[in-house]
């Protein structure tokens, strides 16, 4: 008896310092998460930056390299170099699903890693961030014949997740993907719009994918 006391005792030791979760701001209902965006720093020349995200209707970052904790801070090279050893700042976010779907494209699984080298190139992604996404993505949507591909730019991105950076940047090229699995095509409205990104100066570069149950 004087075990299940002390138990009950303990419980209630423990219990007030236990809280249940209380709503966020950056809590967010029917969420998507943003699957790898990579975030390419080029600077002039060597700097220390700072670099932070917010979400305008709510969401959270879920993971990131290297730790992103209220921001990151860093030291980029003009090659891109991050800290003398990332290529890129890698996040996944939560956030609304908020994303355009009245457009895109449908592409078969054998014809989608020349759709995405196309579609980056003419995008004015260089070589080696296209050769990242594809080694990334391609390997991993095998499980349909076809995907529908809706592109978000970063018109799009902008209302959803924001970047902040402590040195302005003289250009940013956000891409998005969101692409849903189809077991056989659908009629699409094309995508045909594209914001023309001219990469000069301090650049940033960032691609990601948001897939769609």
């Amino acid at each position: 008896m004087s075990k299940i006391y002390f138990l009950i005792a303990l419980g209630i030791i423990i219990l007030p310092g236990c809280k249940k979760d209380k709503p966020e701001p950056d809590r967010c209902k029917n969420c998507r998460i943003a699957y790898k965006p990579n975030v390419y720093l080029y600077p002039l020349k060597e700097t220390d930056l700072q670099v932070e995200l917010s979400f305008p209707l709510g969401g959270s970052v879920i993971a990131s390299i290297p730790a992103y904790h209220t921001g990151w801070k860093v030291r980029v090279a003009p090659s891109g170099k991050i800290d003398g050893q990332y290529d890129y700042l890698f996040y996944e976010s939560q956030q609304p699903d908020n994303w355009q779907k009245n457009a895109g494209h449908v592409v078969s699984r054998d014809s989608l890693q020349q759709f995405f080298e196309t579609d980056m190139a003419a995008c004015q992604f260089k070589p080696k961030e296209i050769s990242d996404f594809i080694n990334y993505w391609i390997p991993r949507l095998k499980e349909a014949p076809y995907y529908a591909v809706y592109p978000q730019e970063k018109s799009i991105i902008d209302k959803l997740i924001r970047l902040h950076f402590s040195e302005q940047p003289d250009a940013v090229l956000r891409l998005f993907y969101l692409v849903k699995a189809l077991d056989r095509p659908i009629k699409l409205s094309p995508y045909n719009k594209r914001e023309t990104v001219l990469r000069h100066g301090f650049h940033v570069a960032e691609w990601g994918v948001i897939l769609e149950p």
